[in-house]
């Protein structure tokens, strides 16, 4: 039942030691690790050197020029060999039963996608936990996304290898929609399984551009008439000013 870790690395240095030591001391021992270099500058190739000497299910990819995040996960993707896709940023970590408690609710009740609660950490402390609901389909995730990048595992078999749509961001997103086309749902486990680091410049942190690529995914991937772009665009606003204020109430 070998799982795939698909990572992406680009000038990673300060945070991917921790990254894969996350995946080593998984209580689940039965991965590759793929970690697919996009053109670094840092140190980021030598810490992974480091590691690729240690284990062999550790693997590098390096892609000839700077490809962005959709082509540099998708050629993770494309090179995978395990059964199961599951996805670990470089700067993110999980949990050490992820893969053990993740793998069993999938194995149970056989479903072919699913994603789980996450914690979110900012200058070394956790500021807060993403929940999320049993399950969620195509229409619910158009309204809004609580499906964290670092807690999906897919089932290939199942599904066959799903690849990112070509966008510079909210690919991930744009996949979570593509999926939900083939199948009616995907399926939470409501259990922090996993550490997302927020940072100024990720997308993440400015919701402008945030907000730009989430319509962008509305008209040019989900291909949706102007009404029906702006009636799911404003629902996806209002449930991120939602969540902005019931997370404000909880600090």
């Amino acid at each position: 039942m070998l799982v795939s870790v698909i990572t992406p690395v680009h000038n990673a240095g300060e945070h991917i030691e921790e990254t894969i030591e996350s995946v080593l001391k998984q209580t689940f021992q039965d991965w590759e690790m793929i970690l697919i270099d996009d053109k670094s500058t840092d140190s980021s190739l030598k810490i992974i050197e480091k590691y690729l000497a240690q284990d062999s299910r550790i693997r590098l990819i390096k892609n000839s020029k700077n490809q962005g995040a959709a082509v540099t996960r998708n050629n993770g993707i494309e090179a995978a060999q395990g059964r199961y896709i599951a996805f670990l940023d470089s700067d993110d970590l999980w949990l050490p039963t992820k893969l053990e408690k993740q793998l069993a609710f999938m194995k149970k009740h056989g479903y072919a996608f699913t994603y789980t609660a996450y914690e979110k950490l900012k200058d070394g402390q956790i500021i807060g936990v993403q929940e999320v609901g049993e399950r969620v389909n195509h229409n619910d995730l158009l309204k809004t996304c609580s499906i964290g990048c670092l807690t999906v595992i897919y089932d290939t078999q199942k599904l066959g290898k799903m690849l990112m749509p070509i966008i510079s961001r909210r690919q991930d997103f744009a996949l979570w929609l593509k999926i939900l086309k083939e199948i009616p749902f995907a399926y939470g486990l409501n259990e922090v399984l996993s550490t997302y680091r927020l940072r100024s410049d990720s997308i993440s942190g400015n919701k402008f551009k945030a907000a730009k690529y989430q319509w962008r995914v509305y008209r040019e991937f989900e291909h949706l008439n102007l009404f029906e772009a702006s009636y799911y665009f404003l629902q996806y606003s209002v449930f991120g000013v939602l969540k902005t204020y019931f997370h404000k109430e909880k600090k």
